[in-house]
């Protein structure tokens, strides 16, 4: 199915809605969460095909519903075994998700935003701006439209990571939305200790996704390790400082052995010397955390370039020696711009 639909897409309705939907067609409401179950934890695409539905609600939903993916408008191999899907969604919208397999599990990069407002210096996305929030349907979208042309099928390990285009708690919302199908049982069925939703610092998203009684795990892009320094980077800490953003993570409640991780994008001769480490190592000192270090993947359009190998290792290394677990994260997908900060609708290599 493309995006392109005449009636409206099931794909983002959940179990509640649909148990209405089935009423307000003179249904009982399991008939809805039969509905709920063929859409997400069987992917089933043909409502004509929903056979444990009865013929006279099959057709009724014909006449006004459809199941549809977003558009695949492109696929781009890495050398590395990852992909890159350019994604159109409806009122000529488009979006990027990345497939990155591993030898036990798949991971899902999902965008949240079409482009994004943060205006993170180092970041690709930023260069386009921000188009409009994602619903709920176009989220799970995604993953489904991935499944699909990848083959994945229902009961494989899959990680979602909310690390695409866009500022997930600036649509928060309609990102918990699609996580509470993403990680029921019912639906989906991926735990949410297998889901992470990457920040810049909303620190008034961090405290409402702390209120979810179901929530998945969080990331903290940092980036820096003083305020001049961080605001250079990311504009978006005039608005919320770092010393708020540490105080915010420092309350923020975590699960029996969860951790919170923070980002740190290393730029060489920016935020990659003894000093920041030191800095950094003090900043995050006594929070249940982990940093992973990620060098920058760099482009002719932006001015930073990626720490060296041996600057990273040191780096690293100092972390480690202040009892701060720090790990080098490289990213995947770099041949094809499909790397950490590189999502920008380029429909090439």
């Amino acid at each position: 199915m493309n995006a392109r639909i005449s009636g409206r897409n099931l794909v983002g309705l959940d179990r509640q809605e649909l148990e209405r939907l089935a009423a307000s067609l003179g249904k009982a409401a399991y008939r809805g969460r039969q509905l709920y179950g063929a859409l997400y934890a069987r992917r089933q695409t043909d409502l004509a095909a929903l056979t444990d539905l009865d013929r006279d609600f099959r057709s009724a939903l014909a006449a006004h519903y459809e199941i549809a993916y977003p558009e695949l408008q492109g696929e781009f191999l890495s050398q590395d075994g990852s992909a890159r899907y350019l994604l159109r969604l409806h009122k000529n919208t488009s979006v990027e998700t990345v497939y990155m397999p591993e030898e036990e599990r798949i991971t899902l990069c999902l965008s949240s935003q079409a482009g994004c407002a943060v205006d993170c210096r180092f970041c690709f996305t930023a260069l386009l701006g921000l188009k409009r929030n994602l619903s709920a349907g176009e989220i799970l979208g995604q993953v489904l439209a991935v499944a699909k042309a990848r083959a994945i099928s229902p009961g494989s390990r899959l990680n979602l990571v909310f690390m695409g285009m866009g500022e997930p708690l600036l649509n928060l919302a309609q990102v918990m939305k699609a996580v509470r199908i993403l990680a029921d049982p019912r639906g989906f069925g991926i735990p949410l200790r297998r889901i992470t939703i990457s920040t810049s610092g909303i620190i008034p998203g961090m405290r409402e996704m702390a209120r979810h009684p179901a929530r998945p795990k969080l990331a903290v892009s940092l980036n820096a390790s003083s305020e001049q320094q961080r605001t250079e980077l990311m504009p978006i800490n005039r608005k919320y400082p770092l010393r708020e953003l540490l105080g915010a993570c420092r309350a923020y409640p975590l699960r029996p052995r969860e951790r919170l991780t923070f980002e740190y994008v290393l730029l060489d001769g920016f935020n990659d010397t003894d000093a920041d480490a030191t800095r950094l190592a003090g900043l995050v000192r006594g929070m249940r955390a982990k940093i992973n270090l990620i060098p920058y993947n760099p482009g002719s359009e932006l001015p930073y370039r990626p720490s060296p190998l041996k600057r990273v290792l040191a780096f690293q290394q100092l972390l480690t020696e202040r009892a701060i677990p720090a790990f080098i994260r490289i990213s995947r997908g770099q041949d094809i711009g499909a790397a950490c900060g590189q999502l920008r609708l380029i429909e090439s290599r």
